[in-house]
């Protein structure tokens, strides 16, 4: 009998060993890639968080560069629906990496296909709220930005059994949640009811309202949770980021120490220190304080440590703060969680960071060969090997496969139709160009809810923008500079714009409320087709202006040979050997 329980057991763990290999995750913090050799998270995204007295209007601001390369960029307006008492809400696994071809449907048709099994109790009244890969803002300016942060690998909880996703708890709290701590409660408690995990792994996300934005981590507990054990099947800590401070994540654990008798600034789950302890993964013996992201999420890498692959975090306490004068060395665990910035923020300002490449420091990719002659940063994205060893590339916060970018603001004296605003930007952040959607609007363009990487779609507004970031590509150095005018024209007017269309819109919402969401529609609809179209011209003219390498200018109908900088020159004659013509006799 002893013996066939050893043999069960021993079958069970095997099957649970195969599932984990089966669904293993795109790779954690503290675990190696192929791509990146000291760990580091391929297709990690990166949180811009704003407090409301950190920023020069006194909006709270969060971001997400949805860095992928492959994922579905499609957008979504669902709206706000009511519920006849008793109906029950599918919970379905959304995978983040999944897609399918435009001719099986669209995404957010076909992933209900996977459904759980499980039905929760559904609210009376669900709120209205934007999605792309995630939910980002709600009727009531309840807003999101997502960042993976891996955990250890026992940890991961790729089984069944674990029923939400970050996707799915994002879904849910955009329906239901009033403020960013409702929200923070509402994911929490499903994760642990009903267990997190499936295709993820450690995620933040920066959760925010009108008034304040928090700092929320989940973590999956390992692939034999089950409901019936009665523990927890979610690690969840959050922390409030002080109103005039700032904060970022670039795929990196960012909660350290916690003071759970402080309400107002930390919330987490019952076993947030019992699991670590459990696990070996905090000894409250040693006398050292618990730390949450050194228990959960461990990673001592720093800029200089990791050549620039693991920079970020160092990059934007340098530019919010440069007084300070953090060194590259120091390791990304020891930068403080939040910090006052020198300056308050401008929601362009937060643009031009999402657009950083580290321009002036050692880990410009541009610098050198490796951004060629015309100095492009998009070259080796990733870490390579080369003769059995591998090498780094900087990761920077503007890398050239982001699905799209968001840039939220939720702004408290506006009501909230009005209030809510997110930007967007689809494609690469270097060559793609901000849009305002206010969430009180009733649609979206039809171009934002269809387009796949492998299939060119002139219908699909994704392949304006990366229309032109192919033809930028090639000239990077001349080309970029037409991208960025274009950029000037559009963001700087749109964002100028917006306090004149929030007071005609305020105006008229006291005397019409539906009427103003019809306004705020047609506005933005309108400005983001005409930026749509203004970036098919802008590709258009990068085709003709730089055509066969040659520079054609088309008001002079002259052709215009291209300069090559002569260190590239110098090492061209160097690598090839070339030998100069001879003199002729005089």
């Amino acid at each position: 009998m002893k013996g066939k329980k050893l043999l069960l057991t021993i079958g069970v763990l095997f099957i649970v060993a195969v599932f984990f290999g089966a669904f293993a995750s795109n790779g954690t913090a503290a675990d190696e890639c192929e791509s990146c050799h000291m760990g580091i998270i391929a297709d990690g995204c990166t949180v811009i968080i704003v407090g409301k007295d950190a920023s020069t209007d006194g909006s709270v601001m969060t971001t997400h560069t949805c860095d992928c390369g492959l994922c579905d960029w499609t957008w979504r307006r669902v709206p706000a629906a009511d519920h006849a008492p008793g109906s029950k809400r599918k919970i379905y696994h959304i995978a983040q990496f999944e897609t399918w071809p435009p001719s099986e449907g669209l995404k957010w048709e076909i992933y209900k296909k996977d459904f759980t099994g499980l039905e929760i109790p559904q609210v009376p009244h669900t709120y209205g709220y934007f999605n792309g890969s995630f939910g980002y803002m709600n009727d009531l300016q309840v807003a999101i930005g997502e960042s993976t942060i891996g955990c250890h690998k026992k940890m991961e909880n790729p089984t069944p059994a674990a029923k939400f996703d970050i996707t799915m708890l994002t879904l849910i709290a955009m329906e239901r949640a009033k403020t960013a701590r409702e929200a923070i409660k509402i994911m929490g408690e499903l994760g642990e009811k009903h267990g997190y995990g499936f295709t993820d792994t450690g995620e933040m996300l920066a959760v925010a309202d009108p008034n304040e934005v928090w700092i929320f981590e989940i973590l999956p507990v390992g692939p034999l949770w089950t409901p019936e054990s009665g523990k927890p099947g979610a690690l969840w800590c959050a922390q409030r980021v002080p109103d005039d401070h700032v904060s970022v994540c670039p795929n990196e654990s960012r909660i350290g120490e916690i003071d759970l008798k402080n309400k107002d600034y930390f919330m987490a789950s019952p076993n947030a220190i019992s699991y670590a302890i459990e696990h070996g993964y905090y000894d409250r013996k040693s006398g050292k304080p618990f730390n949450w992201k050194k228990a959960y999420s461990p990673s001592e890498y720093s800029a200089a440590s990791s050549n620039g692959s693991r920079a970020r975090m160092w990059r934007f306490y340098d530019l919010v703060a440069p007084s300070k004068k953090f060194s590259p060395d120091t390791p990304n665990m020891e930068f403080p969680v939040t910090i006052k910035p020198e300056k308050k923020l401008s929601v362009y300002d937060v643009m031009t960071m999402l657009r950083d490449k580290y321009e002036g420091t050692k880990y410009y990719p541009a610098r050198g060969l490796q951004g060629g002659p015309f100095s492009n940063p998009n070259h080796l994205p990733y870490g390579f090997k080369l003769d059995d060893k591998k090498y780094n590339t900087s990761r920077v916060t503007s890398v050239n496969r982001a699905e799209y970018t968001t840039v939220t603001q939720c702004r408290g004296w506006l009501p909230n139709p009005i209030g809510g605003l997110i930007w967007l930007a689809f494609g690469a952040q270097d060559t793609s160009c901000f849009m305002p959607f206010y969430v009180g609007i009733t649609e979206i363009p039809k171009s934002f809810e269809i387009g796949d990487h492998w299939e060119f779609n002139k219908d699909s507004a994704r392949w304006a923008f990366d229309y032109v970031d192919f033809h930028t590509q090639v000239l990077y150095s001349y080309a970029i500079e037409d991208v960025r005018n274009a950029q000037k024209k559009w963001e700087e007017q749109a964002v100028k714009r917006t306090p004149i269309v929030d007071k005609f819109a305020e105006d008229l919402y006291k005397k019409d409320p539906s009427q103003t969401l019809q306004f705020l529609t047609d506005y933005c609809i309108n400005n983001a087709n005409r930026v749509i179209d203004a970036w098919w011209e802008l590709g258009n003219q990068l085709l003709v202006k730089y055509n066969h390498l040659w520079i054609y200018d088309t008001k002079t109908r002259k052709r215009i040979p291209l300069k090559y900088p002569e260190w590239w020159l110098r090492e061209l004659v160097k690598y090839n050997q070339l030998e100069p013509q001879p003199e002729k006799e005089k």
